[in-house]
């Protein structure tokens, strides 16, 4: 999703939860028994500044991983965004929707993006636990 770069500023404050897993294209998913919750990384929020928009599949559409499944739109970019996981979409968050300023604010609870009934759990191998992550976007 956004470019790799290691940023020499960076804010140290940024949390990743232990609970999720995360790609390098800096989406999150967290997984309870076949239902994955997926959402964008505080790193991904903090990267593209103010989000103003953002677009994602209705309930029903299938979402594949590694593809785009919506878009994602900031003072700075718009970006796609790409699934962590396959399955069923059974829910969006339209309040991101209507106002997606929830998405920067709290991209972990209130800014979530989608409910997938997951196809394959087994897809989520080679994601990055929280600590993983940390260390690769921010080299620490």
């Amino acid at each position: 999703m956004l470019e790799q770069n290691i940023i020499e500023q960076r804010d140290m404050s940024l949390e990743y939860p232990d609970n999720l897993r995360y790609v390098d294209t800096h989406e999150y998913v967290s997984l309870a028994a076949d239902i994955a919750k997926i959402g964008v990384s505080a790193f991904a929020v903090d990267q593209l500044g103010d989000i103003v928009f953002v677009e994602l599949p209705e309930v029903g559409d299938m979402i594949t991983k590694g593809s785009a499944f919506g878009s994602i739109e900031s003072v700075k970019a718009v970006e796609d965004l790409k699934a962590p996981i396959s399955g069923k979409v059974i829910k969006r968050n339209d309040k991101a929707i209507e106002a997606p300023e929830i998405i920067s604010t709290d991209p972990y609870t209130t800014g979530w993006l989608l409910e997938v009934q997951v196809a394959d759990a087994s897809e989520l191998e080679g994601t990055f636990s929280a600590t993983e992550y940390r260390v690769k976007v921010e080299g620490a």
